[in-house]
């Protein structure tokens, strides 16, 4: 009978995770979580291959570079080196989050609708999904582990 208790009871509590796996009830926690795997992850993917990559690179990029604003190829890669290396790494630490994605995703439209002619399921494709995980921070903000919320309190 003992046995038939147990095995009662660990599908009672396999239903109960299968329940809570599929709900629509976010905690705070979990978003706020979430949140940081999400500012984290794009932030130093950004940071580091896009950004670094750029700013090391910079004198021998900045005579080719795209000019898509008539500002100068040396202006505009300034300008993307910004968004990508220092707004990135503000993203990072949620610093500044929703006006550090602002510059991103100018930089992602721009490398998405005039690098890429708008190809989002070739070549722009991870310039479409940097896009749309900076839209999303903008709008959720940078969640609870951050020091936006630091300062904020």
């Amino acid at each position: 009978m003992k046995q038939f208790n147990c095995s009662v009871n660990l599908r009672q509590n396999s239903f109960i995770h299968m329940k809570r796996l599929f709900s629509t009830k976010v905690s705070e926690n979990a978003l706020g979580f979430a949140l940081l795997i999400l500012r984290v992850g794009a932030g130093s993917l950004m940071l580091v291959k896009h950004g670094f990559d750029k700013l090391t690179h910079f004198a021998s990029l900045a005579q080719k570079f795209a000019d898509p604003f008539n500002i100068g190829s040396t202006t505009s890669l300034a300008m993307v080196v910004f968004a990508e290396f220092f707004c990135a790494a503000f993203i990072v630490i949620g610093l500044f989050t929703r006006l550090a994605c602002v510059p991103l995703i100018i930089a992602m439209s721009v490398a998405l609708f005039s690098a890429h002619n708008g190809d989002l399921f070739g070549k722009g494709e991870a310039a479409g999904l940097f896009l749309t995980v900076f839209i999303a921070l903008l709008f959720a903000g940078p969640g609870k582990v951050s020091l936006d919320r630091l300062i904020v309190k």
